[in-house]
């Protein structure tokens, strides 16, 4: 039987894993492997100065294990040391909020799909725009999964069938809570978000920072923000793990030139 292991970042307790579940469900054999609390925006950190503890959780449908770790700590020791073999398919959320553009990387959720892919899985991350939603509470506002079940079923059922295409390592999925549109095959935004930085003072009066944003709605057509903010969209766009600028490698001789003179 075809394995699959599901992930996420916003914890083992989270209704958005159990729909994971709940979608991929006759699929395959089903293991989860998820924080044991919230780790939103820690990206594609591990743990290499801490060990990683694992304890037994229960989700319908799934064996389940809770770790004290990142989303990508939950990878490794999901393939490593739960399965003890490469899964047929990662599965990573669904994530309660949009996880878009460049900013992607910041995520928790499309950073363990990087990690699945960097181990040599086909991974998909799929995420949930709930628009006004608080999204980073230990406990989750309700949110309406049916769309995400839906999308994740059918695009999970592809890539275990077909495979990704070539130079594709994992698919990045948006959904909107309530879609107004169709499918839109789409590439990153720049940005998701603006960046603020407050300065405030605390109850001694020392100085400290909260950063945060406002969305941003105005990215170019055929960008994933654009198809799932302002035409309601879903969003899949196809990622590499290859950042490299190709065109730069023949530009960038002449800085080669001078780092070689003495």
């Amino acid at each position: 039987m075809r394995k699959i292991l599901v992930v996420n970042d916003d914890g083992i307790n989270s209704p958005g894993l159990r729909a994971a579940v709940e979608a991929l469900s006759g699929l395959g054999e089903i293991t989860a492997v998820a924080p044991a609390t919230q780790k939103s925006g820690v990206g594609r950190s591990m743990s290499l100065f801490s060990p990683v503890s694992i304890s037994q959780a229960r989700i319908d449908g799934a064996r389940a294990f809770a770790i004290d770790g990142t989303p990508v700590d939950a990878v490794i020791v999901g393939i490593y040391g739960v399965l003890g073999e490469k899964p047929e398919l990662l599965v990573s959320g669904i994530n309660i909020g949009e996880n878009m553009s460049c900013e992607a990387t910041t995520s928790g959720t499309v950073g363990a799909a990087m990690e699945g892919a960097s181990q040599g899985v086909p991974a998909i991350a799929v995420s949930l725009h709930a628009e006004g939603r608080i999204k980073f509470e230990e406990i989750q506002p309700e949110v309406d999964f049916s769309w995400g079940r839906r999308v994740l079923r059918r695009c999970a059922e592809y890539v275990l069938e077909r495979g990704l295409p070539e130079g594709v390592d994992l698919l990045n999925i948006n959904v909107p809570e309530r879609p107004r549109g169709g499918v839109r095959i789409t590439r990153l935004a720049r940005r998701m978000y603006t960046t603020r930085l407050q300065r405030r003072r605390d109850p001694r009066g020392r100085t400290y920072f909260w950063i945060d944003g406002d969305p941003i709605y105005d990215s170019e057509p055929g960008t994933d923000v654009h198809a799932v903010r302002v035409e309601g969209c879903i969003s899949v766009s196809p990622l590499s793990l290859d950042f490299t600028s190709y065109p730069a490698l023949e530009r960038l001789e002449e800085l080669a030139e001078l780092l070689r003179k003495d």
